[in-house]
């Protein structure tokens, strides 16, 4: 009887391990595919803003990747979303201020400082559909958050939805694909 129980649970345990790396080779290669898409509206996601106000190495990635977009003609508007960090900045603010520091117009710039996680960034942005009249858009975060992100419209009926990721990466992004695997079911 125990070696029975030991037995299966080896092969729960294999099972869990399998999907785990299936699931993070998924979402490296989806995070990483930019298929050229246009769309009305860009969402950048926020990240950390340093104790002195500058943006975090990660975070300015991001927006120069939205920067690109725009100046490529891939994009019309841009929303930023964070929440107030422990460090005492909105992110969304002080995303923007970046944003209009490269050449961004100040009138293309939509913030959210609500978005203080992934899923309240998709329903402040959907709430904001009728009025910025968007039907499709990318979005803008590293490549082991964007699978989810997608998901996250998706599950809220909005499917016009593609991606791009800034290519920078930190040794921290294993700690954060494994933490993208129970959230991506859970959120």
């Amino acid at each position: 009887m125990k070696k029975n129980i030991f037995k299966l649970f080896k092969i729960l345990v294999s099972s869990i391990i399998v999907w785990f790396l299936v699931h993070s080779l998924y979402i490296t290669i989806d995070g990483l595919s930019d298929h050229g898409k246009n769309a009305d509206l860009a969402v950048i996601l926020g990240n950390k803003v340093n104790e002195d106000g500058t943006l975090s190495k990660r975070l300015e990635k991001r927006l120069e990747s939205g920067i690109d977009l725009y100046k490529k003609h891939r994009i019309k508007k841009i929303l930023v979303s964070g929440g107030l960090g422990k460090e005492g900045f909105y992110e969304g603010d002080k995303m923007k201020e970046f944003l209009v520091e490269k050449g961004i117009p100040d009138s293309l710039i939509i913030v959210d400082n609500h978005g203080d996680n992934t899923r309240a960034t998709v329903i402040n942005t959907l709430k904001l559909k009728s009025q910025l009249k968007f039907n499709s858009i990318i979005i803008v975060s590293q490549y082991f958050h964007v699978t989810r992100t997608k998901k996250l419209f998706e599950d809220q009926g909005f499917e016009n939805v593609s991606s791009v990721s800034p290519t920078y990466f930190e040794f921290r992004d294993l700690y954060s694909i494994l933490r993208e695997f129970p959230a991506y079911y859970t959120q």
